[in-house]
């Protein structure tokens, strides 16, 4: 049986508003095992970016339990969030976040210069291991200006693969793209899922959860629906469909 990655119970997050008291998740119970490949959806206000940020570390839940890789994360310091982000989490963004004067190459380095038993010799190796993963072996010299939208996503998803995480948080990673594009990441994540690698991906576009092989739905801050995705795509299929662009 394959172990949770990720798993909440009961999930609550709060915030303060002035007089107010927003509940932004109210009780949100998930399980993503290894290797599963899980969209999370939702309308604006749904919760989902609250729930992103929270599976991330990037924030903490007000109530409930939450455990990555089998570690409880609530009472970790500041200091231990930040080294999980590091080392167990890969993030990919809808706006790429790559430094505009650095290579493709210095950029996939980037989450490594923060750890200091990784050498420069090793570092520069799996970054490159990790652009070779996404197809661009030939461009580790170009800068983000130097390359397409599609491109630069790649660079960014090399980048949240150099640390070996166990999983891949992406938020809205196709929201920037065009369709052909989107399809030709799509791939990619099926392909490194494919390999084993677990992906817990947020998007507001339906087309792009017919890729993955689960959905969980938030409304009100509460899951509505987790099920899973029937007829799913493949996206090599679905690329081979669109036409050719002139």
């Amino acid at each position: 049986m394959k172990k949770p990655v990720i798993l909440t119970e009961d999930l609550k997050r709060e915030f303060r508003m002035g007089d107010q008291i927003v509940k932004a998740l109210r009780g949100v119970d998930i399980t993503i095992n290894e290797g599963e490949f899980v969209t999370i959806m939702g309308s604006s206000g749904s919760g989902k970016s609250t729930l992103l940020n929270i599976l991330g570390c990037l924030d903490r839940a007000s109530e409930g339990i939450y455990q990555l890789d089998g570690a409880a994360v609530k009472n970790l310091s500041r200091n231990q969030l930040a080294k999980i982000r590091n080392t167990k989490i890969g993030f990919i963004f809808q706006s790429y976040n790559l430094l505009p004067r650095t290579t493709a190459l210095e950029n996939a380095e980037l989450p490594l210069m923060y750890n200091s038993k990784i050498s420069t010799k090793e570092r520069k190796k799996r970054a490159i291991e990790a652009l070779a993963r996404v197809g661009l072996e030939d461009r580790l010299d170009h800068t983000p200006n130097q390359l397409s939208g599609g491109q630069q996503q790649r660079v960014a998803i090399a980048r949240s693969l150099v640390n070996h995480p166990v999983i891949l948080l992406a938020d809205e990673a196709t929201g920037n793209l065009d369709t052909r594009t989107s399809y030709e990441v799509m791939q990619l994540f099926q392909d490194l899922n494919d390999k084993g690698m677990t992906i817990a991906f947020v998007t507001h576009e339906p087309d792009i959860v017919r890729f993955s092989k689960r959905t969980i739905v938030l409304k009100d801050g509460k899951v509505i629906r987790d099920e899973p995705v029937s007829n799913r795509l493949n996206a090599a299929e679905e690329l081979a469909k669109l036409p050719n662009a002139d």
